[in-house]
């Protein structure tokens, strides 16, 4: 297996990957996935897909802004990897390109959310170096607007 790291920064090559994406949204819809696209990438966001030939096995959406706390940093959103191919290391790779891409970017820092009952996911950004600086407080406005 030849894996190959691809920055997706068009929409319809985002949107291509959507089966990928449904394994952490399974409902979500194309016309939700383009809708909200469309908002994203004009500010930056792109995506970062593992691949091998065609098939995507991981993928991670990211952005870089800045805040005052922080400066410049580099946010990744809605990291996934295909069940059949978690464990062999596609998790990793996706963090090494961010962090390469986040040091070539000047960024002080990487930061991220999970979802709070997602050990799985605590312990893997654990083992690659990250750590919890506070909380991320939600209220809900919508529960119906909102994609799980």
């Amino acid at each position: 297996m030849k894996l190959l790291i691809k920055e997706l920064t068009a929409i319809e090559e985002m949107v291509a990957q959507i089966g990928t994406m449904r394994f952490l949204y399974p409902n979500l819809s194309v016309e939700k996935y383009e809708a909200y696209l469309s908002e994203m990438v004009p500010h930056n966001y792109i995506q970062i897909g593992v691949f091998d030939d065609d098939v995507c096995l991981g993928i991670t959406g990211c952005w870089s802004a800045t805040k005052l706390w922080t400066g410049k940093y580099l946010e990744i959103d809605n990291f996934v990897v295909n069940p059949d191919h978690r464990s062999k290391g596609i998790g990793k790779l996706l963090t090494d390109h961010i962090e390469e891409k986040a040091v070539r970017l000047e960024c002080s820092s990487i930061v991220l959310d999970a979802f709070t009952g997602n050990f799985s996911a605590h312990r893997f950004y654990y083992n690659q170096g990250y750590g919890p600086k506070g909380f991320h407080f939600v209220k809900i406005l919508d529960e119906n607007k909102i994609t799980q």
